[in-house]
């Protein structure tokens, strides 16, 4: 059974869901876009503090612990998510892990808070074609774009031709 305390947290978090809008995808990255933290933190703190909830996010370790909070009763919810040791190209240790928590950061919030930040394409079946081929991993093409970045090519310039993921965009990094 659920102390009154609980059903406060519940009844304040899910009335932020039905008023939090969808977040859009405003910020460029290599070959995707996304919902950058500023972006978020502007939508949801004003509905956060009216419904009495709060969040925080401490590293603890090479994990990042999101919990959100009832201002008035104390009452959390938490959730606890590995972040990966990679080496990202063109970044010391040190940043990549800092890249990692910026991720993690999102997606663990966007998650447990229940926020739409694209366009769900997976629930209603829908597809979208993509404009541009797509770059695929160990392919003739993907050759060729590595050996175009190795002779100083840009990135960019790949992504205006391929679609590209951010798999395979980390793929071709590593390989130059």
């Amino acid at each position: 059974m659920k102390t009154q305390e609980q059903k406060s947290l519940f009844k304040s978090l899910a009335a932020f869901q039905q008023e939090v809008p969808v977040i859009h995808k405003e910020t460029k990255g290599y070959g995707y876009s996304y919902a950058d933290l500023p972006t978020i933190f502007d939508k949801i703190n004003p509905l956060l503090a009216k419904h009495n909830l709060g969040f925080t996010q401490p590293i603890m370790g090479n994990c990042i612990k999101t919990i959100i909070f009832h201002t008035e009763t104390g009452e959390t919810i938490e959730s606890l998510t590995e972040i990966p040791q990679i080496q990202l190209k063109g970044m010391n240790e040190y940043q990549s892990f800092g890249s990692g928590v910026s991720y993690f950061r999102r997606y663990c919030l966007s998650s447990i808070l229940g926020l739409v930040t694209d366009k769900d394409t997976d629930a209603v079946g829908e597809q979208t074609k993509p404009s541009k081929p797509i770059l695929k991993a160990d392919t003739e093409h993907f050759g060729k774009a590595v050996e175009y970045l190795m002779k100083g090519g840009s990135i960019d310039a790949i992504k205006a031709k391929y679609e590209v993921s951010q798999e395979v965009e980390v793929k071709l990094l590593k390989s130059i």
